[in-house]
């Protein structure tokens, strides 16, 4: 009988405010990093999964998931795989640790993380990508790995079952349609706040001739500077290719309002976190004012019921889920049936480090066995960091193509790993003097 034996975390981290890639109105000079773990079990087997950061802090989310961890020692694998639904109970509702959230923050993500790594060891057991596995699993199956802790009012489990029962219907078509042709995608990759007008109208058209019918780029910085630059990106890409804007949390609801409305000329497909993710009542307000500008938000929802309100409050246009903010992949199978339940399509949120990898099988899935439906649904994209990955992300002509390889694509390059573990690893050492010529903070 297979037990935990160890749960390891290192913190990855990567110099990408070197360049400003990942530079928005808030995150003005990010290190993409991971706090990564592996579970092995006494027979050896391993399961992946991290959680992303940006930079300073990322060794709190690795202390934490360190002591989350401790509660899956000595468990028996084959029991905590069976029933992946009590192991998300086992860490979640700890009677102690649970004080320190409950469900959000530091917490959930460090729980995200084990369960995640819990899901690529299952799924590295049935020879199966994750989204494949899961989308393999009966209604019944499914529903019994969601926690409906407090979204009875919202979403029954009845209602879950009907839900899937529903999709059962041409599943098998769209899983080979997924296996052939892929998922949509649209690209950050011209965006970032940090790059220069020339940087900006290269990536832009780039992402044009590389498929993309869709194009995100981050404001809030000044309404001046949005305008120059939201006018350079749609004389490049033309008047068919959707501009989606982000301001990562950054304004006051009237002003968010103003701002977009402001932007209105550039046909602003959607504004992604307009104001803070807590206030679900000042993104209706929003989503009221800047219509038919589509208000999208989700990266940095903390957990399942605050997506309940936001859909229940009519104040989001589309959901974005994020594969490590929230408790791993059992919230996010609640938060995919969710958005069934109220019509609302799920474009997630990707880029950083691992999150493409991670996220992609969650649009999969709702796809084949879910909503069923591609309308108006994408998956971010972000060229960044891909290179460290065993099993990186591969877009072809816009699409994201259908992860083949076992597990849930978030096992990191050894070599990777020892070059970018901070503070100590050989990449580190090498740019820490060009970090400090520059100016970057690269340390705690």
């Amino acid at each position: 009988m297979p037990r935990i034996d160890s749960v390891r975390v290192r913190d990855v981290r990567f110099p990408t405010s070197l360049e400003l890639d990942g530079s928005d109105a808030v995150n003005v000079d990010p290190d993409y990093s991971a706090a990564y773990v592996t579970i092995t079990t006494s027979d050896g087997e391993q399961g992946h999964g991290l959680v992303f950061t940006c930079g300073r802090g990322n060794e709190i989310v690795a202390a934490a998931m360190e002591s989350y961890g401790a509660l899956l020692l000595e468990q028996d694998a084959d029991a905590l795989l069976d029933d992946l639904g009590a192991a998300s109970r086992l860490l979640i509702h700890d009677s102690q640790l649970r004080w320190l959230g409950p469900e959000k923050g530091v917490q959930q993500m460090a729980c995200g993380g084990l369960l995640n790594a819990l899901w690529d060891l299952k799924a590295r057991r049935a020879g199966k990508p994750l989204w494949l596995l899961l989308a393999e699993m009966s209604p019944e199956e499914l529903v019994a790995v969601v926690d409906f802790t407090h979204l009875r009012n919202a979403l029954t489990e009845e209602e879950a079952l009907q839900i899937l029962r529903r999709a059962q219907d041409g599943k098998a078509e769209r899983i080979a349609e997924l296996q052939r042709d892929g998922y949509p995608a649209y690209t950050t990759t011209p965006g970032w706040l940090g790059y220069s007008d020339e940087k900006l109208v290269r990536l832009s058209q780039e992402a044009v001739d590389d498929g993309f019918g869709m194009i995100k780029l981050k404001v809030a910085g000044s309404l001046e500077e949005d305008r120059k630059r939201m006018r350079l990106a749609r004389e490049t890409v033309g008047p068919d290719i959707r501009i989606g804007i982000d301001a990562n949390q950054r304004w006051e609801v009237g002003e968010a309002i103003d701002w977009v409305n402001a932007l209105q000329e550039f046909s602003p497909y959607w504004i992604e976190e307009p104001t803070s993710t807590d206030d679900i009542l000042g993104h209706a307000e929003i989503r009221r004012g800047v219509a038919p500008v589509k208000v999208a938000t989700g990266e940095a929802v903390a957990n399942r019921i605050v997506f309940k309100q936001l859909l229940q409050a009519g104040a989001i246009d589309v959901m974005q889920i994020d594969s490590t903010r929230v408790a791993g992949v059992n919230e996010n199978v609640a938060n995919l049936l969710l958005a069934a339940k109220f019509g609302v399509p799920v474009c997630p949120h990707a880029g950083g480090v691992g999150l493409c990898e991670l996220v992609q099988h969650f649009s999969f899935l709702d796809y084949a066995a879910v909503s069923g439906s591609m309308h108006d649904r994408a998956i971010e994209f972000v060229d960044h960091l891909h290179e460290h990955f065993t099993d990186p992300v591969r877009v072809r002509r816009g699409r994201y193509q259908a992860p083949g390889a076992p597990g849930i694509s978030a096992e990191m390059v050894p070599a990777s790993v020892a070059a970018w573990e901070f503070p100590h690893g050989s990449g580190w050492q090498e740019v820490g003097g060009r970090a400090a010529v520059t100016g970057r903070r690269t340390t705690p």
